[in-house]
């Protein structure tokens, strides 16, 4: 019987998460009420209060559910930890970059998450620490890039005139304002189509 509860409150609030998502994407965050949500998901409000203390918190909730596996994901893939160690630092960089696309041109709740968090959210108010908290995230990839950058110039693989932190800054602030693109290009006709393309030749820029 404990189990069964349990089980009944995880669905329940994964219904409450997939609500608000959707919510989100159709009225914007700042619009989107939390009796909103609970009448999206057929709950009662007080069963929201029971999983969240609040917008912000079910926001977070909301975008862990698809960053937290990005991040291990981006371990394995960037810093060639546990079988990527045999690809070269370069090929490790296109990768993470292409394979991210992938993931959000076939997974819808991925896709969504994102269209939320860039297009449907003021970051102020009780979401000011929401913003601190995805710039301090950015910082932790960019770091990850440049570790894999200066393995690339240990190797010989890129020029060193400029560091590894200027060539991993780069990439991050390229791949933040392609991703900002993909989201809004909803036809696919300006950028969705082409970021395969786009992502190859930033990489190969920098080849030596």
């Amino acid at each position: 019987m404990v189990r069964k509860t349990k089980e009944d409150a995880a669905i329940t609030r994964q219904r409450i998460i997939c609500a608000a998502r959707e919510v989100f994407l159709q009225k914007g965050v700042s619009r989107t009420s939390l009796e909103h949500i609970a009448s999206h998901a057929g709950v009662t409000r007080g069963a929201v209060y029971w999983h969240f203390a609040n917008k912000a918190e079910l926001f977070y909730a909301m975008r862990e559910e698809i960053y937290l596996p990005l991040i291990d994901r981006m371990d394995g893939v960037l810093l060639g930890n546990p079988d990527g160690s045999h690809i070269a630092p370069l090929e490790r960089i296109r990768n993470h970059l292409q394979v991210t696309i992938q993931m959000l041109d076939q997974d819808q709740t991925m896709r969504e998450t994102y269209e939320v968090m860039m297009t449907k959210c003021e970051y102020v108010d009780e979401f000011a620490d929401v913003l601190k908290s995805i710039l301090t995230n950015c910082n932790s990839l960019v770091h990850k890039l440049e570790q894999t950058y200066a393995k690339a110039q240990e190797l010989g693989h890129v020029d060193t005139r400029l560091t590894a932190a200027e060539l991993a800054l780069d990439t991050h602030l390229f791949f933040s304002g392609l991703l900002h693109m993909w989201v809004k290009d909803t036809e696919g006709s300006l950028f969705r189509d082409r970021a395969a393309q786009l992502i190859d030749a930033h990489i190969n820029l920098r080849k030596k």
